[in-house]
Protein backbone atom coordinates (compact mmCIF):
# COMPACT_ATOMS: atom_id res chain seq x y z
CA UNK A 1 0.00 0.00 0.00
CA UNK A 2 3.13 2.57 0.71
CA UNK A 3 4.62 1.84 -2.65
CA UNK A 4 1.23 2.05 -4.29
CA UNK A 5 0.48 5.66 -2.73
CA UNK A 6 4.39 6.68 -3.62
CA UNK A 7 3.73 5.69 -7.02
CA UNK A 8 0.22 7.80 -7.32
CA UNK A 9 1.95 10.56 -5.45
CA UNK A 10 4.77 10.88 -7.82
CA UNK A 11 3.17 10.51 -10.87
CA UNK A 12 0.47 13.14 -9.84
CA UNK A 13 3.53 15.37 -8.30
CA UNK A 14 5.31 14.75 -11.84
CA UNK A 15 2.71 16.00 -13.81
CA UNK A 16 2.02 19.02 -11.92
CA UNK A 17 5.80 20.03 -12.27
CA UNK A 18 5.67 19.07 -16.14
CA UNK A 19 2.44 21.06 -16.43
CA UNK A 20 4.32 24.55 -14.06
CA UNK A 21 6.99 24.14 -16.11
CA UNK A 22 5.82 24.42 -19.93
CA UNK A 23 3.39 27.06 -18.99
CA UNK A 24 3.67 30.89 -20.65
CA UNK A 25 3.22 33.17 -17.78
CA UNK A 26 3.00 36.96 -18.16
CA UNK A 27 3.49 39.39 -15.28
CA UNK A 28 0.01 41.18 -15.11
CA UNK A 29 -1.21 41.24 -11.79
CA UNK A 30 -0.07 43.60 -9.35
CA UNK A 31 -1.09 43.22 -5.90
CA UNK A 32 -2.50 40.42 -3.79
CA UNK A 33 -6.03 39.42 -3.64
CA UNK A 34 -8.64 41.48 -1.50
CA UNK A 35 -9.90 38.65 0.27
CA UNK A 36 -13.25 38.76 -1.03
CA UNK A 37 -13.22 35.47 -3.05
CA UNK A 38 -11.12 35.02 -6.06
CA UNK A 39 -11.46 36.35 -9.22
CA UNK A 40 -10.14 35.40 -12.41
CA UNK A 41 -10.36 37.00 -15.87
CA UNK A 42 -10.75 34.22 -18.44
CA UNK A 43 -10.06 35.71 -22.17
CA UNK A 44 -10.26 33.94 -25.39
CA UNK A 45 -8.73 35.50 -27.74
CA UNK A 46 -8.88 34.42 -32.05
CA UNK A 47 -5.12 34.75 -33.18
CA UNK A 48 -3.11 32.90 -35.95
CA UNK A 49 -0.37 32.50 -33.27
CA UNK A 50 0.16 29.96 -30.07
CA UNK A 51 0.49 30.80 -26.91
CA UNK A 52 4.86 31.35 -27.09
CA UNK A 53 3.60 33.87 -30.43
CA UNK A 54 4.95 31.28 -32.77
CA UNK A 55 2.77 31.64 -35.80
CA UNK A 56 0.27 28.38 -36.69
CA UNK A 57 1.12 26.18 -39.38
CA UNK A 58 -1.28 27.16 -42.58
CA UNK A 59 -2.91 23.50 -42.25
CA UNK A 60 -3.57 24.22 -38.46
CA UNK A 61 -5.31 27.31 -39.34
CA UNK A 62 -7.79 25.36 -41.91
CA UNK A 63 -8.77 23.19 -39.41
CA UNK A 64 -9.56 26.23 -37.08
CA UNK A 65 -11.30 28.19 -39.86
CA UNK A 66 -9.63 31.09 -38.36
CA UNK A 67 -10.66 34.37 -39.82
CA UNK A 68 -7.94 36.29 -37.83
CA UNK A 69 -5.42 38.44 -40.62
CA UNK A 70 -1.78 37.48 -40.18
CA UNK A 71 -1.00 40.29 -37.20
CA UNK A 72 -4.17 40.35 -35.82
CA UNK A 73 -5.16 39.86 -32.47
CA UNK A 74 -9.44 39.47 -31.41
CA UNK A 75 -10.27 39.28 -27.66
CA UNK A 76 -13.92 37.80 -28.30
CA UNK A 77 -14.39 36.19 -25.12
CA UNK A 78 -14.16 37.79 -21.76
CA UNK A 79 -15.58 36.15 -18.85
CA UNK A 80 -14.69 36.92 -15.14
CA UNK A 81 -15.06 34.26 -12.54
CA UNK A 82 -15.74 34.58 -9.27
CA UNK A 83 -14.84 31.52 -6.85
CA UNK A 84 -15.92 32.39 -3.12
CA UNK A 85 -13.66 32.63 -0.30
CA UNK A 86 -15.81 30.04 1.86
CA UNK A 87 -15.82 27.15 -0.85
CA UNK A 88 -19.14 27.90 -2.02
CA UNK A 89 -20.90 28.05 -5.34
CA UNK A 90 -19.23 30.24 -8.03
CA UNK A 91 -20.33 32.52 -10.41
CA UNK A 92 -19.06 33.16 -14.36
CA UNK A 93 -19.65 36.39 -15.93
CA UNK A 94 -19.64 37.22 -19.31
CA UNK A 95 -19.04 40.43 -20.41
CA UNK A 96 -20.51 41.32 -24.41
CA UNK A 97 -17.38 41.93 -27.04
CA UNK A 98 -18.73 44.95 -28.59
CA UNK A 99 -20.16 46.35 -24.80
CA UNK A 100 -19.27 49.95 -24.72
CA UNK A 101 -17.14 50.77 -22.14
CA UNK A 102 -14.20 53.40 -20.83
CA UNK A 103 -10.94 51.85 -21.73
CA UNK A 104 -7.64 53.34 -19.07
CA UNK A 105 -5.40 55.39 -21.23
CA UNK A 106 -6.97 54.81 -24.06
CA UNK A 107 -10.32 56.01 -24.93
CA UNK A 108 -13.83 55.41 -25.16
CA UNK A 109 -14.80 51.88 -27.34
CA UNK A 110 -15.60 48.43 -27.52
CA UNK A 111 -14.50 46.53 -24.52
CA UNK A 112 -12.67 44.18 -26.68
CA UNK A 113 -10.70 46.88 -28.56
CA UNK A 114 -8.62 47.17 -25.12
CA UNK A 115 -6.21 44.49 -25.63
CA UNK A 116 -5.11 44.55 -29.18
CA UNK A 117 -5.39 48.25 -29.99
CA UNK A 118 -3.54 48.81 -26.25
CA UNK A 119 -1.07 45.89 -27.49
CA UNK A 120 -0.59 47.46 -30.86
CA UNK A 121 0.76 51.13 -29.08
CA UNK A 122 2.97 49.38 -26.83
CA UNK A 123 4.57 47.58 -29.86
CA UNK A 124 4.83 50.59 -32.08
CA UNK A 125 6.42 51.98 -28.43
CA UNK A 126 9.00 49.69 -28.30
CA UNK A 127 9.94 49.53 -32.23
CA UNK A 128 10.48 53.31 -32.27
CA UNK A 129 13.39 52.77 -29.36
CA UNK A 130 14.87 50.56 -31.74
CA UNK A 131 14.36 47.44 -29.65
CA UNK A 132 14.39 44.82 -32.50
CA UNK A 133 13.75 41.71 -30.99
CA UNK A 134 10.23 40.63 -32.19
CA UNK A 135 9.23 38.27 -29.49
CA UNK A 136 10.71 40.99 -27.12
CA UNK A 137 8.35 43.37 -28.58
CA UNK A 138 5.47 40.92 -28.55
CA UNK A 139 5.71 39.38 -25.32
CA UNK A 140 5.91 43.48 -23.71
CA UNK A 141 3.19 45.07 -26.00
CA UNK A 142 0.99 41.95 -25.18
CA UNK A 143 1.23 42.19 -21.87
CA UNK A 144 0.60 45.95 -21.63
CA UNK A 145 -2.47 44.90 -23.37
CA UNK A 146 -3.35 42.28 -20.97
CA UNK A 147 -2.86 45.19 -18.35
CA UNK A 148 -5.36 46.95 -19.98
CA UNK A 149 -8.11 44.84 -20.09
CA UNK A 150 -7.72 43.64 -17.09
CA UNK A 151 -7.72 47.53 -15.89
CA UNK A 152 -11.25 47.91 -18.06
CA UNK A 153 -12.92 44.92 -16.62
CA UNK A 154 -12.16 46.02 -13.02
CA UNK A 155 -13.36 49.42 -13.79
CA UNK A 156 -16.53 48.01 -15.42
CA UNK A 157 -17.08 45.34 -12.62
CA UNK A 158 -15.94 47.26 -9.56
CA UNK A 159 -13.68 43.69 -8.53
CA UNK A 160 -10.01 43.31 -7.89
CA UNK A 161 -9.08 40.77 -10.93
CA UNK A 162 -6.60 38.54 -9.12
CA UNK A 163 -5.70 35.83 -11.65
CA UNK A 164 -5.49 36.10 -15.50
CA UNK A 165 -6.16 32.96 -17.96
CA UNK A 166 -5.93 33.20 -21.69
CA UNK A 167 -6.84 30.84 -24.22
CA UNK A 168 -6.17 30.98 -27.76
CA UNK A 169 -8.02 29.34 -30.96
CA UNK A 170 -5.77 26.18 -31.27
CA UNK A 171 -6.51 25.19 -27.37
CA UNK A 172 -9.77 25.26 -27.53
CA UNK A 173 -9.70 23.14 -30.45
CA UNK A 174 -6.88 20.45 -28.66
CA UNK A 175 -9.31 20.71 -25.49
CA UNK A 176 -12.64 19.54 -26.92
CA UNK A 177 -10.54 16.95 -28.61
CA UNK A 178 -8.64 15.52 -26.14
CA UNK A 179 -11.58 15.18 -23.48
CA UNK A 180 -13.51 13.04 -26.21
CA UNK A 181 -16.05 15.78 -27.14
CA UNK A 182 -18.53 17.72 -25.48
CA UNK A 183 -22.25 17.26 -25.55
CA UNK A 184 -24.62 20.44 -26.29
CA UNK A 185 -28.31 20.53 -27.29
CA UNK A 186 -29.56 22.67 -29.83
CA UNK A 187 -33.43 24.16 -30.14
CA UNK A 188 -33.60 23.72 -34.08
CA UNK A 189 -31.32 22.91 -37.10
CA UNK A 190 -28.21 25.17 -37.99
CA UNK A 191 -26.61 25.80 -40.74
CA UNK A 192 -24.72 29.03 -41.10
CA UNK A 193 -21.73 29.61 -43.63
CA UNK A 194 -19.51 32.07 -42.07
CA UNK A 195 -18.85 30.23 -39.01
CA UNK A 196 -19.62 26.92 -40.57
CA UNK A 197 -21.99 26.03 -37.91
CA UNK A 198 -24.18 23.34 -39.39
CA UNK A 199 -25.68 21.25 -36.74
CA UNK A 200 -28.85 18.94 -36.49
CA UNK A 201 -31.40 19.71 -33.73
CA UNK A 202 -31.33 18.12 -30.53
CA UNK A 203 -28.28 16.70 -28.49
CA UNK A 204 -25.18 15.63 -29.66
CA UNK A 205 -21.67 15.37 -29.00
CA UNK A 206 -18.99 18.04 -30.90
CA UNK A 207 -15.29 18.34 -30.53
CA UNK A 208 -12.42 20.10 -32.85
CA UNK A 209 -13.68 22.62 -35.58
CA UNK A 210 -17.51 21.40 -34.91
CA UNK A 211 -17.29 22.95 -31.51
CA UNK A 212 -15.12 26.12 -32.76
CA UNK A 213 -17.89 26.35 -35.03
CA UNK A 214 -20.64 26.40 -32.12
CA UNK A 215 -19.19 28.92 -29.86
CA UNK A 216 -18.01 31.45 -32.47
CA UNK A 217 -21.84 31.60 -34.59
CA UNK A 218 -23.20 34.64 -34.01
CA UNK A 219 -25.63 35.55 -37.56
CA UNK A 220 -28.78 33.67 -38.05
CA UNK A 221 -29.22 33.89 -34.60
CA UNK A 222 -32.19 35.37 -32.32
CA UNK A 223 -30.15 37.77 -30.46
CA UNK A 224 -26.50 37.89 -32.16
CA UNK A 225 -23.55 38.00 -29.76
CA UNK A 226 -25.91 37.50 -27.14
CA UNK A 227 -27.43 34.38 -28.64
CA UNK A 228 -23.21 33.48 -28.89
CA UNK A 229 -22.49 34.61 -25.70
CA UNK A 230 -25.33 31.76 -24.40
CA UNK A 231 -23.92 29.38 -26.44
CA UNK A 232 -20.26 29.50 -25.11
CA UNK A 233 -21.80 29.40 -21.48
CA UNK A 234 -23.27 26.22 -22.34
CA UNK A 235 -20.29 25.02 -23.74
CA UNK A 236 -17.88 25.84 -20.77
CA UNK A 237 -20.49 24.60 -18.45
CA UNK A 238 -20.06 21.20 -20.15
CA UNK A 239 -16.42 21.36 -20.31
CA UNK A 240 -16.53 22.01 -16.73
CA UNK A 241 -18.31 19.06 -15.72
CA UNK A 242 -16.74 16.69 -17.69
CA UNK A 243 -13.55 17.62 -16.82
CA UNK A 244 -14.11 17.69 -12.71
CA UNK A 245 -16.93 15.28 -12.69
CA UNK A 246 -16.64 12.15 -15.16
CA UNK A 247 -13.30 10.87 -13.63
CA UNK A 248 -11.16 12.43 -16.71
CA UNK A 249 -8.49 13.55 -14.78
CA UNK A 250 -8.30 10.47 -13.59
CA UNK A 251 -7.65 8.72 -16.89
CA UNK A 252 -3.27 9.27 -17.40
CA UNK A 253 -3.65 9.65 -21.43
CA UNK A 254 -6.65 12.13 -20.89
CA UNK A 255 -4.41 13.86 -18.41
CA UNK A 256 -1.32 14.03 -20.64
CA UNK A 257 -3.60 15.33 -23.54
CA UNK A 258 -4.78 18.33 -21.40
CA UNK A 259 -1.29 18.96 -20.19
CA UNK A 260 0.04 19.25 -23.42
CA UNK A 261 -2.98 22.01 -24.76
CA UNK A 262 -2.26 23.91 -21.96
CA UNK A 263 1.57 23.84 -22.86
CA UNK A 264 0.94 25.04 -26.15
CA UNK A 265 -2.53 27.49 -25.73
CA UNK A 266 -2.70 29.00 -22.44
CA UNK A 267 -1.19 32.01 -21.38
CA UNK A 268 -1.72 32.63 -17.37
CA UNK A 269 -0.27 35.13 -14.67
CA UNK A 270 3.19 34.39 -13.14
CA UNK A 271 1.97 34.54 -9.47
CA UNK A 272 -0.56 31.41 -9.90
CA UNK A 273 -0.42 28.48 -8.03
CA UNK A 274 -2.26 26.23 -10.60
CA UNK A 275 -2.02 23.37 -8.02
CA UNK A 276 -4.21 25.39 -5.11
CA UNK A 277 -6.36 26.61 -7.61
CA UNK A 278 -7.13 22.90 -9.05
CA UNK A 279 -7.98 21.94 -5.41
CA UNK A 280 -10.82 24.74 -5.20
CA UNK A 281 -11.85 24.55 -8.68
CA UNK A 282 -13.14 21.00 -7.61
CA UNK A 283 -16.27 22.43 -6.08
CA UNK A 284 -17.18 23.72 -9.36
CA UNK A 285 -18.51 20.18 -10.36
CA UNK A 286 -21.89 18.95 -9.45
CA UNK A 287 -23.09 22.25 -10.99
CA UNK A 288 -21.73 24.35 -8.58
CA UNK A 289 -21.17 27.09 -11.19
CA UNK A 290 -23.82 29.51 -12.65
CA UNK A 291 -22.86 31.68 -16.04
CA UNK A 292 -24.58 34.94 -16.02
CA UNK A 293 -24.25 38.17 -18.71
CA UNK A 294 -23.59 41.26 -17.34
CA UNK A 295 -26.55 43.73 -18.00
CA UNK A 296 -27.07 45.94 -20.93
CA UNK A 297 -29.28 48.17 -22.32
CA UNK A 298 -29.39 47.71 -26.04
CA UNK A 299 -27.27 49.07 -28.72
CA UNK A 300 -25.87 51.97 -31.14
CA UNK A 301 -23.78 52.80 -33.97
CA UNK A 302 -21.57 55.57 -33.79
CA UNK A 303 -17.73 56.25 -34.70
CA UNK A 304 -16.74 53.12 -33.31
CA UNK A 305 -19.28 50.74 -34.53
CA UNK A 306 -22.21 49.00 -33.68
CA UNK A 307 -21.62 49.04 -29.69
CA UNK A 308 -23.96 47.44 -27.25
CA UNK A 309 -24.92 50.00 -24.14
CA UNK A 310 -24.00 49.61 -20.67
CA UNK A 311 -24.70 50.83 -17.23
CA UNK A 312 -21.07 50.80 -15.18
CA UNK A 313 -23.34 51.49 -11.80
CA UNK A 314 -25.40 48.86 -12.79
CA UNK A 315 -23.22 46.15 -13.82
CA UNK A 316 -21.44 46.65 -10.87
CA UNK A 317 -24.67 45.97 -8.87
CA UNK A 318 -25.26 43.45 -10.42
CA UNK A 319 -22.01 41.64 -9.51
CA UNK A 320 -21.94 42.30 -6.33
CA UNK A 321 -25.34 41.50 -5.95
CA UNK A 322 -24.60 38.05 -7.64
CA UNK A 323 -21.64 37.18 -6.15
CA UNK A 324 -23.29 37.79 -2.78
CA UNK A 325 -25.88 35.63 -3.67
CA UNK A 326 -23.73 32.96 -3.97
CA UNK A 327 -21.91 33.58 -1.04
CA UNK A 328 -24.92 33.52 1.21
CA UNK A 329 -26.02 30.56 -0.63
CA UNK A 330 -23.21 28.49 0.03
CA UNK A 331 -23.35 29.46 3.84
CA UNK A 332 -25.39 26.76 6.03
CA UNK A 333 -29.02 28.15 6.43
CA UNK A 334 -29.85 29.52 10.13
CA UNK A 335 -30.81 27.80 12.70
CA UNK A 336 -34.99 28.46 12.71
CA UNK A 337 -35.98 30.29 16.62
CA UNK A 338 -39.34 28.56 16.28
CA UNK A 339 -40.65 25.03 15.19
CA UNK A 340 -41.55 24.93 12.06
CA UNK A 341 -44.44 22.28 13.23
CA UNK A 342 -45.84 25.76 14.64
CA UNK A 343 -45.10 27.92 11.46
CA UNK A 344 -48.55 27.65 8.89
CA UNK A 345 -47.18 28.98 5.72
CA UNK A 346 -49.60 30.11 2.92
CA UNK A 347 -47.81 29.91 -0.82
CA UNK A 348 -49.20 31.88 -4.06
CA UNK A 349 -48.48 31.33 -7.13
CA UNK A 350 -47.25 34.36 -8.88
CA UNK A 351 -45.13 33.23 -11.72
CA UNK A 352 -47.82 32.22 -14.22
CA UNK A 353 -45.90 28.62 -13.99
CA UNK A 354 -48.46 25.94 -13.82
CA UNK A 355 -48.23 23.79 -9.97
CA UNK A 356 -44.76 25.85 -8.66
CA UNK A 357 -46.82 26.95 -5.59
CA UNK A 358 -47.93 23.03 -5.02
CA UNK A 359 -44.63 21.90 -5.36
CA UNK A 360 -43.53 24.64 -3.18
CA UNK A 361 -45.83 23.55 -0.41
CA UNK A 362 -44.51 19.71 -0.43
CA UNK A 363 -41.23 21.18 -0.16
CA UNK A 364 -41.82 23.33 2.92
CA UNK A 365 -44.53 20.35 4.29
CA UNK A 366 -41.75 17.90 3.90
CA UNK A 367 -38.99 20.37 5.79
CA UNK A 368 -41.65 20.57 8.64
CA UNK A 369 -43.80 23.88 8.35
CA UNK A 370 -47.55 23.21 8.43
CA UNK A 371 -49.34 23.52 4.87
CA UNK A 372 -51.79 26.92 4.88
CA UNK A 373 -53.48 27.81 1.65
CA UNK A 374 -52.38 26.64 -1.85
CA UNK A 375 -53.25 29.27 -4.84
CA UNK A 376 -52.42 31.45 -7.53
CA UNK A 377 -52.21 35.45 -7.17
CA UNK A 378 -51.44 38.29 -8.69
CA UNK A 379 -48.59 38.30 -11.56
CA UNK A 380 -45.44 39.77 -9.94
CA UNK A 381 -41.69 39.37 -11.29
CA UNK A 382 -39.90 38.95 -7.78
CA UNK A 383 -40.54 36.72 -4.94
CA UNK A 384 -40.84 37.20 -1.51
CA UNK A 385 -41.90 36.05 1.95
CA UNK A 386 -44.28 38.04 3.89
CA UNK A 387 -44.89 38.43 7.37
CA UNK A 388 -47.77 40.68 9.43
CA UNK A 389 -46.33 41.14 13.05
CA UNK A 390 -43.26 41.29 14.25
CA UNK A 391 -43.34 38.09 15.89
CA UNK A 392 -43.14 35.87 12.84
CA UNK A 393 -40.20 37.57 11.79
CA UNK A 394 -38.22 34.78 12.90
CA UNK A 395 -40.75 32.25 11.49
CA UNK A 396 -40.62 34.41 8.04
CA UNK A 397 -36.60 34.23 7.79
CA UNK A 398 -37.27 29.95 8.19
CA UNK A 399 -39.17 29.84 5.44
CA UNK A 400 -37.08 31.97 3.46
CA UNK A 401 -34.24 30.33 4.21
CA UNK A 402 -35.92 27.00 2.98
CA UNK A 403 -36.49 28.18 -0.31
CA UNK A 404 -32.88 29.69 -0.99
CA UNK A 405 -32.72 32.90 0.96
CA UNK A 406 -35.70 34.99 -0.14
CA UNK A 407 -36.08 38.24 1.08
CA UNK A 408 -37.99 39.00 3.88
CA UNK A 409 -40.64 41.79 4.46
CA UNK A 410 -43.12 43.04 6.72
CA UNK A 411 -46.45 43.69 4.86
CA UNK A 412 -50.20 44.47 6.48
CA UNK A 413 -51.91 42.77 3.80
CA UNK A 414 -49.71 38.91 4.82
CA UNK A 415 -52.18 37.22 7.56
CA UNK A 416 -51.75 37.79 10.86
CA UNK A 417 -50.03 34.44 12.47
CA UNK A 418 -48.75 33.18 9.49
CA UNK A 419 -45.91 33.46 7.01
CA UNK A 420 -46.77 34.03 3.68
CA UNK A 421 -44.90 32.91 0.08
CA UNK A 422 -45.23 34.65 -2.81
CA UNK A 423 -43.49 33.18 -5.73
CA UNK A 424 -42.55 35.68 -8.86
CA UNK A 425 -41.31 34.65 -12.41
CA UNK A 426 -37.40 35.29 -10.72
CA UNK A 427 -37.87 31.85 -8.34
CA UNK A 428 -35.48 29.07 -8.67
CA UNK A 429 -36.48 25.81 -9.48
CA UNK A 430 -33.11 24.49 -7.83
CA UNK A 431 -35.16 25.34 -4.84
CA UNK A 432 -38.30 23.52 -5.80
CA UNK A 433 -38.66 19.15 -5.45
CA UNK A 434 -36.50 17.66 -7.61
CA UNK A 435 -39.19 14.93 -7.89
CA UNK A 436 -41.66 17.08 -8.82
CA UNK A 437 -42.91 17.13 -13.17
CA UNK A 438 -41.55 20.04 -14.85
CA UNK A 439 -43.91 23.00 -14.83
CA UNK A 440 -45.45 24.57 -17.84
CA UNK A 441 -46.76 27.81 -18.61
CA UNK A 442 -50.22 28.88 -17.77
CA UNK A 443 -52.59 30.26 -20.80
CA UNK A 444 -51.34 34.04 -21.29
CA UNK A 445 -48.92 34.03 -18.81
CA UNK A 446 -45.41 35.68 -19.71
CA UNK A 447 -43.02 33.12 -21.19
CA UNK A 448 -40.50 31.32 -18.69
CA UNK A 449 -37.20 32.49 -18.20
CA UNK A 450 -34.48 30.18 -20.06
CA UNK A 451 -32.97 28.18 -17.26
CA UNK A 452 -30.12 29.01 -15.53
CA UNK A 453 -26.72 27.59 -17.03
CA UNK A 454 -24.60 25.84 -14.29
CA UNK A 455 -22.15 23.06 -14.41
CA UNK A 456 -24.58 20.26 -14.29
CA UNK A 457 -27.11 19.24 -17.35
CA UNK A 458 -26.98 20.06 -20.87
CA UNK A 459 -30.06 22.56 -21.64
CA UNK A 460 -31.17 23.08 -25.14
CA UNK A 461 -30.50 25.99 -26.77
CA UNK A 462 -30.60 28.04 -30.09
Amino acid sequence: MSALVLVLTGTAWGLYRDLVAGLTTTDVIFGGSDGDGLNILLVGVDSRTDAQGNPLPEQVLAQLRSGAEPGVLNSDTIMLLHLPADGGSGVAFSIPRDSYVDIPGYRRDKINAAYPATKALKADELVAQGIRDHKRVDRESAAAGRSTLISTVEDLTGVQIDHYAEVNLLGFYNLTTAIGGVDVCLKAPVDEELSGARFPAGPQTISGADALAFVRQRHALPEGDLSRIRRQQVFLAAVADKILSSGTLTNPNTLGALIDVAQKSLVIDSGWDVLAFARQASNIAAGKLEFLTIPTRGGESNERGDVVLVDRDEVRGFVEQKTGDNAAAAAPPPTPAVDPAQVTVDVGNASGATGLAAQVADQLAAAGFTRGSVENAGARSTSVVRHADDDDADAAGAVAAQLGNLPVERSDTAPPGRVQVLLGTDFSRAAAPTTAPAATPAAGAPPAAEPPITASGVPCID
